[in-house]
């Protein structure tokens, strides 16, 4: 039974000062706290809801931590939720970022200096949202390494300056500059942080309070489009975007002080022969955590989810009106699925904190599945049906958005989660490029859809198997296993 032992060195200094904290089974006084250093040697079971190892290997660590991090979560109080509402703002301003692009494009093709160039719009954001996802894989590690502060403020300042030098661009280069390669830093130095810090304060109500920080993303696509199409044509593109960047200072401001670091990071290096050498304080990323049971087909569950997402979310506008359906209409349907997503999202990290974040993971799959085979491929040509679909889509595709971090969380320990999510979705930034002029190549011809559907479809079925493979390799033949 026994799948590895792990001899670690921690300091139990109280991470919030003065406070004593008390946790289920036992309590600390406030010297205990301040004073105990406990060596201590633990031991995981292969059939461990938590934790997959590579092989049984035993590792020989020199990491100090202060607090019991590993050990006891806050799991609410006053502190806790008040990182959560930092999280969600510093992702109402990143993910609202991706959300405004495309009214960005929308209003500059006007500019004959933008229009001139082939391909720019859909170039500026594709390279947005894939950099924005793909630099994760640095600032994962960063983040276990330093924690969010500094990776906040720099987020910060590279968002609000790409905002304010695209509002005095006069030509295509200073624009996509901007708009992409700076911008697409100051999103992931927001996003990657926002989510990994939930995971230091819950375990047993991380799949909540993820959910909940996830809705900034659809609260976000339904405020700043709104916002822009009201203030490009009474104050102009430099001005709309100048307020613009200030409304993201003030919140992205806000985050930087409710977003806090539980403790400090490990003191020192790690000296290991295992696959996690060096993975708690070296910043770069290692290849190694792909042996980590578990983790390589849950990587390609989530890569293959997204793929299936985006090819709706991306073209689900243009399928309406194909069909023959009011522009007013085709609105309508984009307001139901971002609803229905923040619905979706907050109801799947509920699940997934009862039935495990894989389970739910696969019941939103499928679930998106049986949605496009048996709703929108039979009935999307009619008005009940396309709005039918939004609604279910929304619902369980914003559902998977909220519990891939939780899922990534149940195969490593909190103090490398960063690392193992900020890969994760430097992977999934691949589906990104992908996804979007493979659903052109199907869609684009003006003939049909159905391509495109069933495409979408087969996608969710394959990362719903791809998520139960993922389970029973941690677990073993335990379907019905809370994972």
């Amino acid at each position: 039974m026994q799948d590895g032992v792990e001899s670690s060195v921690r300091a139990t200094a109280d991470p919030f000062g003065d406070e004593s904290e008390a946790t289920p089974g036992r309590s600390r006084s406030r010297s205990d706290a301040k004073s105990a250093i406990i060596a201590e040697t633990r031991t995981t079971s292969s059939d461990g809801p938590l934790l997959g190892k590579a092989s049984p290997t035993t590792v020989s660590t020199s990491v100090a931590y202060i607090g019991d991090l590993d050990e006891s979560y806050p799991e609410g109080g006053l502190r806790a939720w008040l990182v959560v509402f930092g999280c969600w703002l510093a992702l109402f301003a990143s993910l609202g970022f991706m959300n405004v692009l495309t009214t960005f494009l929308t209003h500059i093709t006007t500019n004959v200096s933008i229009r001139n160039v082939p391909g720019a719009i859909s170039g500026i954001i594709s390279a947005h949202t894939l950099l924005s996802l793909l630099l994760g894989l640095y600032i994962g590690p960063l983040f276990d390494k330093y924690g969010p502060r500094w990776l906040i403020l720099a987020g910060t300042v590279c968002l609000v300056t790409s905002l304010v030098i695209a509002s005095i661009g006069i030509s295509f280069w200073p624009i996509l500059a901007a708009l992409t390669v700076l911008s697409s830093l100051g999103t992931s130095l927001l996003f990657t942080p926002s989510i990994a810090i939930i995971a230091h304060y819950f375990s047993s109500r991380r799949g909540l309070a993820t959910g909940i920080a996830s809705t900034a993303g659809p609260a976000a696509g339904i405020v700043f489009p709104a916002l822009l199409q009201t203030l490009f044509p009474r104050l102009g593109w430099p001005w709309a975007v100048r307020a613009l960047a200030l409304i993201f200072l003030a919140v992205t401001v806000a985050a930087s002080f409710l977003i806090r670091a539980r403790v400090p990071p490990p003191l020192t290096t790690t000296t290991t022969t295992t696959t996690t050498s060096h993975l708690t304080t070296n910043p770069h990323p290692s290849a190694r955590i792909f042996l980590t049971r578990g983790f390589t087909p849950a990587v390609l569950a989530i890569f293959l989810g997204q793929f299936a997402a985006f090819l709706p979310l991306t073209y689900i506008s243009a399928y309406a009106l194909n069909m023959g359906f009011t522009h007013a209409l085709t609105v309508d349907v984009i307001a139901a699925m971002n609803a229905s997503s923040v619905a979706g999202r907050v109801a799947a990290g509920w699940a997934a904190d009862r039935v495990g974040p894989f389970n739910a993971s696969v019941l939103a799959a499928a679930v998106a599945a049986l949605a496009c085979f048996g709703v929108w491929f039979p009935a999307g040509a009619t008005k009940p049906g396309v709005v039918v679909f939004a609604v279910v889509f929304g619902f369980v595709s914003g559902g998977g958005v909220s519990l891939a971090p939780v899922a990534v969380g149940r195969l490593c320990g909190t103090g490398v989660f960063g690392r193992y999510y900020g890969t994760a979705y430097a992977v999934v930034s691949v589906a990104v490029l992908l996804a979007i002029p493979v659903a052109g190549g199907l869609g684009a011809d003006g003939k049909g859809y159905e391509g495109l559907i069933a495409m979408a479809g087969v996608f969710y079925i394959a990362s719903a198997v791809a998520f139960a493979v993922a389970k029973v390799s941690v677990v073993g033949p335990r379907f019905w296993a809370a994972f």
